[in-house]
């Protein structure tokens, strides 16, 4: 059974220790078969080390946790609170929508949809994150309900979005919705 060590340099908080402890054991427990009980994970503290010529005594901030990052954007979204929204984006932002649609900005997100629905909501069932180097990948899925141009309503239509997370803002969004089949019927 799998026991790890993980040692900081104080100044962590505890949830922010407890976020590490349990993304190391997800990590391990998705390279070993081992069970969820037979896996340890503690933490140690140090007062201060030395690497490179300098001497250190406190550790780096720890990143937002990226799925309430991801529910704070949607929310904004939600609320049609662009510039709040605006906030939680990287510089670097770009999207993807159904068809392969790409785009960069808000204005533009904004500008399209306009021409497919003249309302919707977004009903988020399920936040599952993963980790690829400095990105967190947050999967967000459920299902949308809103208002056709024509004025009919429309709800039950599936949605995943795949956002990623960098230093705390989303830097890419992908979506993928069955809105266009829906569309269609």
């Amino acid at each position: 059974m799998p026991v790890v060590s993980v040692t900081l340099l104080p100044g962590y908080t505890p949830d922010t220790q407890h976020r590490m402890v349990n993304r190391v054991a997800q990590a391990v427990r998705s390279v070993i078969d081992t069970p969820e009980a037979g896996t340890t994970v503690f933490v140690n503290e140090v007062s201060t080390y030395r690497r490179d010529g300098r001497v250190f005594s406190g550790g780096r901030a720890a990143h937002p946790v990226a799925s309430d990052v991801v529910k704070s954007f949607l929310q904004a979204m939600q609320e049609r609170d662009m510039a709040l929204a605006q906030s939680f984006l990287h510089p670097n932002f770009a999207m993807c929508f159904p068809g392969g649609v790409k785009m960069r900005t808000l204005p533009e997100m904004m500008s399209w949809a306009q021409q497919r629905y003249s309302a919707i909501h977004k009903n988020c069932e399920q936040f599952e994150e993963s980790w690829q180097g400095d990105v967190t990948v947050v999967f967000c899925h459920g299902t949308l309900q809103g208002t056709w141009l024509q004025g009919e309503s429309f709800e039950g239509i599936r949605f995943i979005d795949r956002l990623e997370v960098r230093d705390g803002l989303i830097i890419r969004q992908d979506v993928w919705n069955d809105l266009a089949e829906h569309r269609r019927a």
